[in-house]
């Protein structure tokens, strides 16, 4: 009986980027996770089924607090994919990996510090739907993980819509716009004019140099397909 000698094959192996809410928490660690307890509140879901990050550069933890604040988060159904800010000689344990070479977005603002989000008016509408009549200036934040989020306006450079389904701009989309965050992966993007920074659905995203340059100032729309951001135009 002969023997078949099989010879191990190379694994191939790919990068990939992914989307994640970067969370630095700092001293008291007990009033933090006040904060965090009360901006969930504002806006519940908003974590739902998202990587975070945990940045511990400015907590002043050891591993055993990390594990503990870990810990804590997770009763928060908030999952920590990794952490950032450990020195590369720390004893990491049982810690999620450390994180490097992560690519900056700009700040999120939590809603309970004065962001806008579902306004009287938008509670008072018969759909989940809210609708922002006016444009959305550089710096703010739109929250709304109940439904879609249609603005008459444009949206500014530095400025954001998060939404738990599909977005809608009547204007240019300067800013950056996230789709389905609470899971929706049929949740789309269109917009009147695309100048954005980063459009993502459902932790998928694409950044402002990775739009095919004929896209860039056309009417648009972004959809998954499987687990790829598209992008195309829309006629």
């Amino acid at each position: 009986m002969s023997t078949v000698i099989r010879k191990p094959q190379p694994l191939p192996f790919r990068a990939r980027s992914y989307m994640a809410f970067v969370l630095a928490p700092q001293p008291p660690i007990a009033d933090w996770l006040a904060d965090l307890d009360a901006s969930i509140e504002c806006s519940k879901g908003i974590f739902a089924r998202h990587p975070v990050a945990l940045d511990v550069a400015a907590a002043n933890l050891n591993a055993d607090d990390i594990a503990q604040l870990i810990a804590n988060l997770g009763e928060r159904s908030i999952r920590v994919l990794g952490i950032e800010g450990l020195p590369t000689d720390s004893a990491q344990g049982a810690l999620p990996p450390i994180l490097r070479g992560g690519r900056d977005g700009e700040a999120f603002r939590p809603p309970d510090q004065g962001v806008e989000v579902d306004s009287v008016a938008a509670q008072k509408q018969n759909n989940r739907t809210l609708l922002i009549e006016e444009p959305v200036r550089s710096g703010q934040s739109i929250v709304h993980v109940e439904g879609d989020v249609t603005v008459l306006g444009s949206v500014g450079s530095g400025a954001e819509i998060l939404a738990g389904g599909s977005i809608h701009i009547y204007g240019t989309l300067r800013g950056r716009a996230m789709a389905g965050v609470t899971g929706d992966a049929r949740a789309r993007i269109f917009c009147h004019r695309v100048e954005a920074e980063l459009l993502a659905i459902d932790s998928h995203y694409k950044m402002a140099d990775d739009f095919a340059a004929d896209l860039r100032s056309q009417p648009a729309q972004a959809w998954l397909e499987g687990k790829t951001l598209r992008i195309s135009a829309i006629n």
